[in-house]
């Protein structure tokens, strides 16, 4: 079983809360033998476009293999403006050419995989952006089973906050041990 989580952090360098909740959710992953691989997208080059392959070469047609051979796509996202980053947003405008193929009557590549989201932020925002999310999995066939999100509102979230690495794996560990492990539970419990 592997899993493809696409991290939607916008820093490239330095601390990233949404970073340092995939790293902890993925140890849950690990306990149930699920494989996985985190694409931080900042670090690649993925031109706006709604098509795989683009006229100008970019990382995204390697991306969406991966995505392809894996069994679960997570996207993991912080709110920005009550919505999730821009670098998730052009992976769904990338991944819009699977709607076509769906529009045009043939089956989805993405049907039979799993999907979740991650998000973290500090006020309001992980209902929403869930709901989007889930709907356009919906729309290209991926599956969205239940408690196959991790949403952490919290404070210490804040751009201006000076948590270390430490404190955020901490504050997780003590108040979403159990959300991590029912996502992971049931992300294996669903798969074919």
């Amino acid at each position: 079983m592997k899993a493809v989580i696409l991290l939607g952090t916008l820093k490239g360098k330095g601390l990233s809360n949404t970073e340092i909740l995939v790293e902890f959710f993925g140890e849950f992953l690990s306990k149930k033998n699920i494989q996985f691989e985190v694409i931080k997208l900042v670090d690649h080059r993925i031109l706006p476009g709604s098509y795989t392959h683009l006229e100008t070469e970019d990382d995204w047609p390697e991306i969406y293999q991966k995505i392809l051979d894996a069994n679960i796509l997570l996207f993991a996202t912080p709110i920005w403006w009550n919505n999730h980053s821009s670098e998730i947003q052009r992976c769904i405008e990338r991944l819009d050419e699977v709607y076509d193929i769906i529009n045009s009557g043939k089956d989805s590549p993405l049907d039979g995989k799993l999907g979740g989201v991650i998000v973290t932020g500090d006020s309001d925002g992980v209902e929403h952006i869930m709901g989007n999310i889930a709907n356009f999995f919906s729309c290209v066939g991926v599956t969205v089973p239940p408690y196959t999100s991790l949403g952490v509102i919290w404070e210490g979230h804040s751009k201006d906050s000076k948590k270390t690495k430490s404190q955020l794996k901490q504050y997780y560990a003590k108040n979403y041990s159990e959300d991590a492990a029912a996502m992971a539970d049931s992300l294996v419990k669903h798969l074919k």
